[in-house]
């Protein structure tokens, strides 16, 4: 995410604050407008499932959900006074991860209230963790699926492995393992918990590419489909190339599953340090 929409963000973010009894929250309609929600009623869905993960938490509506009335300004300079919610940082966070991580303004919300702290960098930070494990993820999901398809096609669990190993030599110009020195990966750990976000994105689309094209050709057996992915991944390769990136050559990243406690050690923090409405 650009410096400048994160900087946009956090000023909305900000200005959308205000003082509830000494509690600081945010209004409903304030953050629908902010995340993007064309439509109150659709925003109030969002709303719901949050009030919900609010009750498997354990916790009490009241605490962080408020009903109030604010003044709506209309054309012409008239008034009208509509529902709204004071929203705690908890409520504000759970309607954020509730949303789509894929809009910038849920992601920046997601990480704005869960970081608790208003500082850019700290946010900018967060938000590229986030987007690595969103990477990550989304990797795992691809290989599992390119798994499913081609074991119907002939190929066993070893076949898999030599298929991802051959695939990564067309990526990297190295073996999975060469790569793993390089990086000094430890014994026993998948090298793409220690890629960068680009370089996990570029496996992520070799993989999906070739999950598309055995079905769409129709391939068979190891031979066949170990070629398709060396071809995707040397047409990935290619055009990192032309970019002037050379996967190879960037630095290692912090073991992924580090990032991933560290997300959810702070995801938690949220509950444990947020304030609560009081005689709603």
């Amino acid at each position: 995410m650009k410096t400048e929409l994160v900087s946009e963000l956090l000023e909305r973010f900000e200005k959308a604050c205000y003082d509830v009894d000494g509690i600081e929250c945010w209004s409903a309609r304030e953050l629908q407008e902010i995340l993007g929600y064309s439509e109150w009623r659709n925003f109030q869905n969002a709303i719901g499932k949050a009030k919900e993960s609010c009750r498997i938490a354990g916790e009490e509506l009241q605490n962080h959900f408020r009903d109030v009335s604010r003044t709506a300004e209309l054309a012409k300079g008239a008034t009208r006074e509509v529902e709204d919610i004071a929203l705690t940082r908890y409520a504000s966070y759970l309607i954020a991860q509730n949303g789509d991580s894929a809009k910038p303004e849920i992601a920046f919300a997601q990480t704005y209230f869960a970081v608790q702290t208003r500082k850019q960098e700290i946010i900018e930070k967060h938000l590229l963790d986030v987007a690595r494990m969103t990477a990550r993820e989304k990797l795992s999901k691809s290989e599992k699926k390119l798994s499913g398809i081609i074991y119907e096609r002939g190929v066993d669990d070893r076949g898999f492995a030599v298929i991802r190993s051959k695939g990564d030599q067309a990526l990297f110009g190295f073996s999975t393992n060469d790569m793993k020195r390089k990086l000094a990966v430890p014994k026993g750990r998948p090298l793409a918990d220690f890629l960068p976000t680009l370089t996990i994105k570029a496996k992520d689309f070799a993989t999906e590419l070739t999950s598309h094209n055995v079905i769409d050709k129709d391939l068979h057996g190891e031979n066949r489909i170990s070629q398709e992915h060396v071809d995707n991944n040397r047409a990935v390769r290619k055009m990192l190339d032309e970019r002037g990136v050379k996967p190879e050559r960037l630095p290692a990243a912090e073991d992924a599953s580090k990032v991933k406690r560290k997300l959810e050690s702070e995801s938690k923090k949220v509950l444990k340090d947020g304030k609560k409405l009081k005689g709603n």
